[in-house]
């Protein structure tokens, strides 16, 4: 990411693409978790100042094409988030959608499912709450959990209700897989670009992530005995991780698996996998047509008309005239100018 711009060039496009590519699973591969990807990793970042001035770049980044996304109005994209307890979700969300405009981005939560979305199909509450065209919607956790901890804890499954009862496990699993596939195929052909993050922390990280949740009294409220429960399945998760993750990294909704030990270089993965997604989109702040022109120009010469004694006809067309000291109140402007001027020249 190049400090100081918000348009992307072909070059920082490259750049972001190339500092991702080691972290993507890719397609038909077999993944073995502990094997195939380091949580410490951190790609010969130095230290964290440096990773904090490439984060900012990349939520500038963000914000840009969010402003675009929202506008054009085609595409939308959803992030699926997953990761073990202490692994820094709700960290990169805070982090990597801090510039961005709160309107355009919805979060949701998915937690132990209600009575209602029992009693229909395990991807009914995740279709609910999909995003709008033009939006970026975040699910921590999502519909993975159901090839997850499902799996983990097969009780679960009987709490669904599912037909075939004799049918097997391995079958459900592997039925599932092809039915996440099959959707995610579906939202990306009508325009929902799937972004899916898997943060990867240690153990020994989660143990230390943990123990400060207990020793710091501000943070006793995010630890839980069910918490240390489930990190007796370390194993069995990481197991279910590795197949989910081979099983369901496609050419339309590949993974990236982010490591995580370091929060800050987990949130510039995030946000340099989602600048990507954003890149890819290309999306396009709309053109008016002449008749819309002929009116801008009409309004525009009442407006000037009512200028006070003194004051410029066309305050901010004066702040551009008079260079960079009279625009410096002008950033947010300055973006749109840019945006549309990148879009003009990848036509």
């Amino acid at each position: 990411m190049q400090a100081g711009r918000e348009r992307t060039s072909d070059k920082q496009a490259r750049r972001i693409a190339e500092f991702i590519a080691p972290l993507r699973v890719k397609p038909g591969a077999k993944v073995n978790l502990s094997k195939d990807f380091d949580p410490a990793h951190k790609a010969g970042i130095k230290n964290k100042a440096a990773g904090q001035e490439l984060l900012r770049v990349g939520v500038e980044l963000l914000a840009d094409y969010q402003r675009r996304l929202a506008a054009e109005g085609t595409h939308g994209v959803l992030v699926c988030l997953q990761a073990l307890d202490a692994g820094g979700k709700d960290g990169t969300i805070r982090h990597v959608m801090s510039g961005v405009n709160p309107q355009g981005v919805h979060v949701n939560n998915f937690r132990v499912p209600s009575a209602e979305e029992l009693g229909h199909d395990y991807l009914w509450r995740y279709s609910c709450r999909l995003p709008r065209r033009g939006e970026i919607g975040i699910f921590n956790r999502s519909h993975y959990e159901e090839v997850l901890v499902v799996r983990v804890h097969p009780e679960l499954l009987t709490r669904q209700r599912l037909p075939g009862a004799g049918e097997g496990e391995k079958a459900v699993w592997r039925r599932r897989f092809r039915e996440i596939n099959d959707w995610e195929r579906y939202l990306t052909d009508n325009g929902f670009k799937v972004v899916k993050l898997f943060l990867n922390l240690s153990k020994e990280e989660q143990r230390t992530r943990f123990l400060r949740r207990i020793d710091v009294p501000e943070r006793n409220w995010k630890f839980s005995a069910a918490d240390a429960r489930e990190r007796t399945f370390w194993d069995s998760y990481q197991a279910a991780f590795s197949e989910m993750l081979a099983a369901t990294s496609t050419p339309w909704a590949p993974w990236y698996v982010i490591p995580a030990d370091r929060k800050w270089f987990a949130r510039i993965c995030a946000a340099a996998v989602l600048a990507d997604t954003l890149i890819g989109i290309d999306p396009r702040y709309p053109e008016i047509g002449d008749k819309s022109r002929r009116e801008l120009a009409r309004e525009k010469i009442l407006l000037e008309s009512e200028a006070p004694d003194g004051a410029a006809p066309d305050p901010y067309e004066a702040s551009v005239a008079a260079g960079p000291k009279g625009r410096k109140n002008d950033r947010g402007d300055r973006r749109d100018r840019r945006g549309r001027n990148h879009g003009r020249r990848h036509r």
